[in-house]
This record gives structure tokens, C-alpha cells and sequence, in this order.
């Protein structure tokens, strides 16, 4: 009775947090504009969206942004979370802690500091800072994500390489990353996630032309009720959810690896 009760809880409570997705989801195939009124089935809203030049340069902005600043944090991310690995002490403690600080800390005050920052070298506002900004917050992420790899690696194998007259660089390439490529490849997928994600950041780093799916939603929401937002946010919601299924699948096959051996 308790089990099927905890169900039900857990259901109702799903349902609570997604009915407002479910809802967009339906009324992005319908056809009237109007939110309330159901007035047959279509895809026109999906047509017209592949249609929309403004939505088209938002998603080549997208794309770039994602691509480029995933794969710059995901290599530095690496190298770094293996730095960090390799400390002791203090100076791990103290490096682990200033990378929870960008993951804790509120979008809005990154978003603010980074805009400041960029005044201040008198960088201007456009695709470049985008990519920085996205960089910085995407990192920590990636760190997090290889760290525990570093864990479960047989650091022997790394030692043994060196013993052997093998160079840090060509050990690391050869020896550790092969082993840690899971967590890489983790971080790579969760930082090309949080950057098609993201708005606040991008908002307030983005200059004049340059604008990710994001801004442009609301921009559109701003200008009054428009289905073929609802296309677009059912398409972006689809895409975040199967790379979030990859994440999960790749974490449950390393498990089972690592309980394999």
C-alpha cells in the first residue's frame, strides 16, 4: 500500500513539473493561434519555423557557440581536472573549491562580472565574448565530470609509461585520456547542453546581430503570442532531452563496466 501511494505521489508530482511542457508540446501542433481553443491537428507552425530567417541565424549562432565553446572547455576542463588530481592538500582543497564556485554561483552575477569584465579590456560585445563567456561556465562542468575517471584510473600505468621514457604529454595522450575518455566525452554532451541552454549569460555578453535561440524566444514572446515559438521550444526541449538520454546511457554502461571488472 505504501509503495503504490509513493507511486502516486511521485507520479502527480511529474506530472505537476511537466504538464506545462506537455501542454506547449500539444498546442505546438494546432491550428489556431489561439493558446485556448484546440482547433485541429497541423504541422504548418513547424514548416513556417524552417521558414523564419530570424530563427535560422539563431540557430547558426547556436550551433557555433555550442560546438566551439564545448570543445574548448572540454580541453581545458581535462587538463585541468588532471592538475588537480595530481595535487595534494591544500592546494587541491582550495582549487576544487573555486571550481564549485562558478557552478554554484547565481547565472545573473556571472552573467554581470563577465560583462563588466569585457567593458573594462574594452572587448566588444558580439560572438567572441559569447564563446568566453559560455567557456568560463561550461569548464567547471567538465572538470567535474572527468574527476571522478581520474579516480578509477590505474594511475600505475601512467607511472609505469614514464618509467619507460615515454614524455608527460605523450603519457597523458597515449595512457590517461584513453582511460578517462568516458568522462570526457560526458562533459563534452553536459557543456554543449548548458550552452544551447543558456540565456542569461548570453544576454548580457551578446552584442549587436549576434543572438542564440534563447534570446530569440523571448524576443518573440515579447512581440505577443506566436505558435511557432511553441515549435521551436518543443524542438529545443526534444534535442535536450535525447543528449540528456546519451549522458545517461553512457554513465549506466560505465557502471556496468566498472562492475564488470
Amino acid at each position: 500500500m505504501k509503495k503504490n501511494l509513493g507511486r502516486i505521489y511521485t507520479a502527480l508530482i511529474f506530472l505537476f513539473l511537466y504538464a506545462p511542457i506537455i501542454i506547449l508540446i500539444i498546442f505546438s501542433f494546432n491550428n489556431s493561434k489561439s493558446r485556448g481553443n484546440w482547433d485541429g491537428f497541423t504541422i504548418k507552425w513547424y514548416v513556417e519555423l524552417f521558414k523564419n530567417d530570424e530563427i535560422l541565424k539563431s540557430l547558426y549562432y547556436t550551433l557555433i557557440i555550442a560546438t566551439t565553446s564545448s570543445i574548448i572547455s572540454t580541453i581545458m576542463g581535462t587538463f585541468a581536472a588532471i592538475g588537480i588530481y595530481d595535487m595534494r592538500g591544500l592546494p587541491k582543497k582550495i582549487s576544487l573549491n573555486l571550481n564549485y564556485l562558478p557552478v554554484l554561483n547565481p547565472d545573473i552575477v556571472t552573467a554581470i562580472s563577465l560583462m563588466v569584465l569585457f567593458r573594462i579590456v574594452n572587448l566588444e560585445l558580439g560572438l567572441i565574448t559569447i564563446i568566453l563567456a559560455h567557456v568560463t561556465f561550461c569548464t567547471p562542468y567538465v572538470i567535474l565530470s572527468v574527476l571522478p575517471k581520474l579516480k578509477q584510473m590505474n594511475k600505475h600505468l601512467a607511472e609505469a609509461a614514464l618509467d619507460l621514457g615515454a614524455t608527460p604529454f605523450y603519457s597523458i595522450r597515449k595512457v590517461i585520456i584513453p582511460q578517462i575518455m568516458p568522462g570526457i566525452i560526458t562533459g563534452a554532451l553536459l557543456a554543449f547542453t548548458l550552452s544551447i541552454d543558456d540565456f542569461v549569460i548570453t544576454f548580457f555578453t551578446a552584442g549587436k546581430g549576434v543572438s542564440n535561440l534563447s534570446m530569440t524566444i523571448y524576443s518573440m514572446a515579447r512581440r505577443g503570442i506566436n505558435p511557432v515559438i511553441n515549435a521551436l521550444s518543443t524542438l529545443m526541449f526534444l534535442t535536450l532531452i535525447i543528449l540528456l538520454i546519451i549522458i545517461y546511457k553512457r554513465s549506466e554502461k560505465e557502471e556496468e563496466n566498472i562492475i564488470e571488472k
